[in-house]
């Protein structure tokens, strides 16, 4: 009897390691996933035709820096240990400021994107810190509130803080080819979201996260779609390939949570927002401020983030914790960027904006470039 006891002990003990081998070999896969997101952002954002190289590059090396600086303030400052939820960490950080950059490309030098990538980990490490240990009950599994609103208001800090008017000037011409990029990226995109926004949950809720994405992600290429054909008449193809991830974005606080009927709605919503922000928005707030958004962040991550993050109060789900991230995330993020700003102001301007001659020898490449 003794001997069975201990067999059965060790088979379940055995049974246990091999369960959590294969939930952690699971989430291994939906990690790469992001990586490769990550890459295609920089993709999403080339739809300006002389500035494809430098988006790349510029996406390189904020990788390249914030990816290991984040692992390593962990490991030395926090003795966090290399597992693959701190991997999982360190490339959301990492994928965030990919996507913050979007509002500031062109607008500084290639060689700084190596100091915004420096500045950038302490910001991100304390809105994680002001999220998840200094409030207690925010529901944000897909990032709507950390991810998505942080970029953007991180990035809309640093602009107003730069106030680089000058890049307001200079064209911004795209080709078929150009947006082509972004056709390729907004429909890859589509079809990993549902690896970013579960790449922290449980197997058990994995499914249910993957078809609420797909729902809010496919109400939202409706509801696009209607928009831009009741308002314009025609389709827009940037701000359609931009709008119609808006679903992606505003599902990421409740991905776990929501209904499918309740995640089909609020692609509904984020879509159309988006779509509104980019034909309204978008113009009013160039004016107002004197500064540009390069990539249409704001209407893309910013405002769909926010509704993402106030959709688990609407639905019974969360209080006022829940709106305390909202607000906390807008206003921290646009002064930590406005402090990044002011440093970068400093620097010396970039001597070519919005074109890639700025960091390559592009000049005399394209003197036979038929574009």
């Amino acid at each position: 009897m003794h001997f069975a006891s201990d067999t059965l002990t060790h088979l379940h003990s055995a049974a246990t390691t091999m369960n959590d081998q294969v939930a952690e070999l699971f989430q291994y896969h939906r990690a790469q996933d992001v990586f490769f997101m990550l890459m295609l952002v920089a993709f999403l954002m080339m739809f300006i035709r002389r500035y494809e190289w430098g988006v790349a590059l510029a996406t390189l090396l904020v990788f390249a820096t914030v990816f290991p600086l984040y692992i390593l303030a962990y490991t030395t400052f926090f003795d966090a240990e290399i597992n693959i939820e701190l991997l999982i960490g360190a490339v959301f950080a990492a994928i965030t400021l990919v996507i913050a950059i979007g509002v500031f490309l062109g607008h500084i030098s290639t060689i700084a994107f190596l100091v915004v990538g420096v500045l950038f980990v302490p910001s991100y490490m304390f809105i994680e810190w002001f999220l998840f240990t200094a409030l207690d009950g925010v529901l944000d599994a897909g990032g709507s509130i950390l991810v998505h609103m942080f970029a953007a208001y991180w990035g809309w800090g640093v602009i107003l803080g730069l106030r680089n008017k000058a890049v307001n000037d200079e064209p911004a011409n795209t080709s078929v080819h150009s947006v082509s990029f972004v056709w390729l990226a907004s429909m890859l995109l589509m079809v990993l979201w549902p690896s970013f926004v579960t790449a922290l949950l449980p197997p058990e809720d994995v499914i249910s996260g993957m078809a609420n994405t797909y729902l809010a992600m496919v109400a939202s290429v409706l509801v696009t779609y209607v928009i831009l054909w009741a308002l314009k008449r025609t389709i827009d193809p940037l701000v359609f390939t931009y709008a119609i991830l808006a679903g992606g974005v505003a599902i990421g606080a409740s991905v776990d949570l929501a209904t499918p009927l309740q995640s089909w709605i609020i692609g509904l919503v984020g879509g159309g927002i988006s779509t509104l922000s980019f034909l309204f928005l978008d113009g009013w707030l160039r004016k107002k401020t004197g500064v540009w958004d390069t990539m249409g962040v704001h209407n893309l991550h910013g405002v769909p983030g926010i509704i993402g993050g106030l959709a688990p109060i609407v639905l019974g789900l969360a209080g006022g914790a829940q709106a305390i991230a909202v607000v906390g995330t807008l206003v921290i993020g646009l002064v930590l960027g406005f402090i990044v700003g002011l440093i970068l102001k400093v620097m010396p301007k970039p001597t070519k904006m919005l074109d890639d001659a700025e960091a390559f020898p592009a000049v005399e490449m394209r003197a036979t470039d038929p574009a």
